[in-house]
């Protein structure tokens, strides 16, 4: 079993925003990957973003430049 860590989820509305999200990242080299949404949160798509803790402003600002939406941002251990 995987050890948890603290981890920051990003929870999209819509699965085009969610996969928009992953294209964007991948071409910024923005380190992270798309997860299933952990049972502790929901996600209107079912997708999240899970990237380090303590880069939420930075990644909120990175999508916000792209006009890619996305639900919330929550740090939880995953």
């Amino acid at each position: 079993m995987r050890e948890k860590k603290l981890r920051l989820i990003t929870t999209f509305h819509t699965t085009a925003d969610a996969i928009a999200c992953e294209k964007a990242c991948q071409e910024g080299n923005i380190p992270g990957r798309m997860i299933p949404v952990p049972r502790q949160l929901s996600a209107g798509c079912g997708l999240a973003w899970c990237s380090e803790p303590g880069t939420g402003e930075e990644l909120s600002a990175f999508l916000n430049d792209r006009n890619i939406e996305f639900e919330e941002m929550s740090e939880i251990m995953f």
